[in-house]
């Protein structure tokens, strides 16, 4: 089976954003996600649960944040994504379908910022940056904490924003272990994992999860 994929603009308070939808033929429910602040929609997580997730009944649409369409580099404040991330949010829930509110990094955040206020169904955080690296006390485990949602965090072993073990203990959230990733799911060549296992754990995780979802 094939998925249908075709691109979306839609105007928000924040400028114009772009949903790229990757349709599932008999879809169940939408997973939306959104990119960091040091990259788009190519992330290799995200291309991995785009291109694998229709054939599972899942509809990926991947959200590009007006300051991306706009062509600037640096993203702007999070209230700013916030709002771009409210604006577009009717268009996701168009299909009529649960929408599960997700991204990576800064866009994990903004998922869950705004997750319940949204009515999301649940939240997934890839990536979740819990501390500006090297700078633990500086943390933003409230954010994750405070979703109201089902909520899954998958983490790269080696992620200089917050690994595994750094994360709270007892949060009503699940967390996946990405073993030697870093930041970006990379892993070094010289790691008893991977690239492409890797990347097929963030999947098969997600897939897992979802398909768990009442």
């Amino acid at each position: 089976m094939g998925h249908v994929t075709k691109i979306e603009t839609v105007p928000t308070d924040a400028g114009e954003a772009r949903i790229t939808w990757h349709t599932a033929p008999r879809a169940r429910r939408v997973l939306a996600l959104g990119h960091g602040a040091g990259g788009g929609i190519e992330a290799r997580d995200l291309a991995a649960l785009a291109a694998a997730l229709p054939d599972r009944g899942v509809t990926v649409a991947l959200v590009e944040q007006p300051w991306r369409v706009a062509g600037k580099k640096v993203a702007p404040a999070p209230k700013t994504l916030d709002t771009g991330w409210r604006g577009l949010w009717p268009a996701l829930a168009a299909p009529g379908l649960p929408v599960v509110a997700g991204g990576r990094s800064a866009g994990a955040r903004v998922a869950c910022r705004t997750g319940a206020e949204l009515g999301a169904a649940a939240v997934l955080a890839l990536s979740f940056p819990l501390h500006p690296p090297g700078k633990p006390e500086s943390s933003r485990a409230a954010e994750l904490l405070g979703t109201g949602l089902p909520t899954l965090v998958v983490q790269g072993g080696n992620d200089p924003f917050g690994r595994p073990e750094e994360f709270p203990a007892g949060g009503a959230y699940e967390l996946v272990e990405i073993p030697y990733g870093d930041h970006g799911f990379a892993v070094a060549k010289r790691a008893p994992v991977g690239q492409d296992e890797a990347v097929g754990r963030i999947v098969a995780s997600v897939a897992e999860w979802l398909a768990a979802l009442r």
